[in-house]
């Protein structure tokens, strides 16, 4: 309340100093006060009203006097013998009280916290992915989104999660727990903070088949698919949806192994080729080693030899130090 006593005391002495210079004082307090009065009043009105509620009412009021002015001139055109004057008020009046009302009401709710929100939600539908049953399954993406590397809008359609339930449901043990792990990692995808996940009710009842109907929503959504089934990639593609592959992810970044490099690596099994050995990197990278079928539950030093990229994965060739150093030696002798 004391601002506005300040507020309206300043416009008052305003207003005498004013008249002062002009030779009427009295005056100049009586416009100042004036003035400052109406700008309390609007000030009123605009804190009961609400800001958007005025800008609706003088676009809206904008608009119905533009609609008026293109309507009246063509009927002032057709009816010359008619009073102009007596028309152009009424029509103006009419639209312009009509397009006051209209925007009055639908100002309500033009405010800066619902202008941020829709910009922000028209963002986030740019950028949305759509999420696989087999990424959800696969447990991987919580932790890829927990990094920061995917960020945005999931969508869930609701025949995905028909989908994981009927696993879950399934009377195979292996099946159920999948589905259920499914279910899980879809609970802990919606309490990340850098995700907002959304349950959507798109059907395609024509479209049987799940995958074709990830597809056709991606399509009509304009989002991208998040998926590790290698068919689904393909044909998402093939129809130009842009595909989020995590093996794709996870094969790119795997350490850089180039012929030559030393590791350290623990034979498991044997290879399908004669005396073959098989080990595996920390990341699941499988090491085929020559000469090591034999030494099968032993740590062995070997050299890498080549590198095979297929698209189920990366393959490492390897063979024993010990037979690279033998060979190093006698080219030297040579």
């Amino acid at each position: 309340m004391l601002y506005r006593v300040i507020f309206f005391l300043i416009f008052t002495a305003g207003g005498f100093i004013i008249g002062m210079s002009t030779g009427a004082s009295y005056q100049g307090v009586f416009w100042g006060a004036g003035v400052g009065v109406i700008a309390l009043i609007l000030e009123y009105v605009l804190t009961m009203i609400g800001f958007g509620t005025i800008v609706g009412g003088l676009i809206g009021l904008s608009v119905g006097l533009l609609f008026a002015k293109l309507i009246y001139l063509p009927i002032k055109t057709v009816f010359t013998n008619v009073d102009g004057t007596y028309i152009g008020v009424v029509i103006n009046a009419l639209f312009g009280y009509s397009g006051l009302l209209l925007g009055l009401r639908g100002g309500k709710d033009f405010t800066l916290q619902n202008i941020v929100k829709a910009f922000k939600t028209r963002v986030e539908e740019e950028h949305a992915k759509i999420i696989d049953t087999s990424v959800i399954i696969d447990g991987r993406i919580v932790d890829v989104c927990e990094a920061g590397f995917i960020e945005g809008t999931f969508i869930i359609p609701q025949f995905i999660l028909q989908e994981l339930q009927h696993i879950a449901d399934s009377t195979d043990s292996l099946r159920r727990a999948r589905g259920r792990r499914g279910l899980d990692i879809l609970h802990r995808v919606q309490k990340l903070s850098n995700v907002t996940v959304k349950i959507i009710d798109e059907d395609f009842p024509k479209i049987k088949e799940v995958d074709s109907k990830l597809v056709a929503l991606a399509r009509l959504l304009g989002a991208k698919i998040i998926t590790n089934d290698f068919n689904l990639n393909k044909v998402a593609e093939l129809q130009g949806v842009t595909v989020l592959n995590l093996n794709e992810l996870a094969n790119a970044i795997k350490p850089v192994v180039l012929p030559g490099e030393t590791m350290n690596i623990f034979i498991v099994k044997e290879g399908k080729e004669y005396n073959q050995g098989v080990g595996y990197l920390d990341d699941g990278t499988m090491v085929v080693v020559d000469n090591a079928r034999k030494l099968i539950n032993q740590q062995l030093d070997v050299v890498v030899t080549s590198v095979l990229q297929t698209t189920a994965g990366r393959m490492i060739f390897a063979r024993l130090k010990e037979d690279a150093d033998r060979e190093e030696a006698k080219a030297a002798r040579h």
